[in-house]
């Protein structure tokens, strides 16, 4: 759980919101996607906010930070275009570029099975293999009175649903890391806010209304952990079409934590110490009140830090 969430969070211009923009992530290269990404068009977009907590949500809460103000001051800025992964990336992808590049894996792998390869569960014993899908896979089967064969395909069953997951525990220079080897990079905040919020700064990525049924905010308990397959949530998806960039898990991205330009905020976090996490996150547990999920509201941690609801996604500049 990333409890530096408990920070400064901001609001937004409420606009109307427009109709994302027409995709097809598995149609052919086009103008607006590039292998799973989409293009986010170069031109003006609101970033940060002017909200102040008015209502005493600080103290009722018991946040460290006082909310709002690290988003100050609101202000309209210019990004050239780039493009933007539509999904968070996930475990499945991160696997192959562990197993080319013999990175680290996550340990939350090591906690369930899911670095444990094909090739090595069928050279196991059944005894092993009972052991492993309750203590491992902590599947819900009575492993005693299966086969080895059933065993296997539930495991393999268990594997294609974990690879759907965002990939977390991964920190600052995992990520950047997997970017760079993907020909990609991390996006910077202000291209995550762009594409979180659209050019006229939407309190949420759907529009300025809080619904907690459009995203993962951990209350489902139908995913332990409290994280979901991305694009679980088909309607939390941004102006552009980017999904998931409210909930499910918080995401890196390239920039330290910094005041903002024009900003009088004296914090001791700020500097070349902590990188920015967006995103709010499903793991948040009593946490998951509606101000960690707006697009603008900003959170940190250390880049060595691996969290079970840290993840990310690449930008790459045309």
């Amino acid at each position: 759980m990333v409890l530096v969430a408990c920070n400064d969070q901001s609001p937004t211009i409420s606009k109307q919101p427009a109709e994302p923009a027409a995709r097809d992530v598995d149609s052919p290269l086009t103008d607006r996607h590039f292998k799973g990404m989409v293009l986010i068009p170069a031109g003006d977009f609101v970033m940060g906010s002017h909200k102040t907590d008015n209502t005493g949500k600080q103290q009722e809460y018991g946040l460290i930070n006082p909310l709002y103000l690290d988003e100050h001051p609101q202000q309209t800025l210019n990004l050239d275009a780039y493009y933007i992964d539509v999904y968070e990336v996930t475990n499945a992808q991160y696997k192959v570029f562990v197993q080319q590049t013999k990175h680290k894996e996550p340990f939350g792998w090591t906690q369930n099975g899911y670095n444990l390869t094909k090739p090595r569960l069928e050279a196991t014993d059944l005894d092993t293999l009972r052991w492993i899908s309750a203590e491992y896979f902590k599947l819900d089967i009575d492993a005693s009175k299966m086969s080895r064969a059933q065993i296997l395909n539930a495991m393999q069953q268990q594997h294609s649903i974990q690879g759907l997951l965002p990939v977390t525990m991964v920190t600052w220079q995992d990520a950047a890391a997997y970017c760079q080897w993907a020909g990609k990079r991390l996006p910077t905040e202000q291209e995550w806010e762009k594409a979180a919020r659209g050019p006229n700064g939407l309190e949420y990525p759907w529009g300025d209304q809080w619904d907690p049924n459009i995203t993962n905010t951990g209350d489902n308990t139908d995913w332990p952990g409290g994280i979901t397959p991305v694009g679980h949530y088909s309607n939390n998806n941004s102006y552009y079409g980017v999904y998931d960039m409210s909930g499910n898990a918080w995401e890196w991205v390239a920039s330290w934590y910094q005041p903002y330009t024009g900003s009088t905020l004296e914090r001791k976090a700020f500097g070349e110490t902590n990188k920015v996490l967006r995103g709010g996150g499903g793991g948040v547990g009593h946490y998951a009140l509606s101000l960690f999920f707006r697009g603008a509201a900003r959170s940190y941690a250390p880049p060595s830090t691996a969290s079970d609801d840290i993840g990310f996604r690449c930008a790459k500049t045309p």
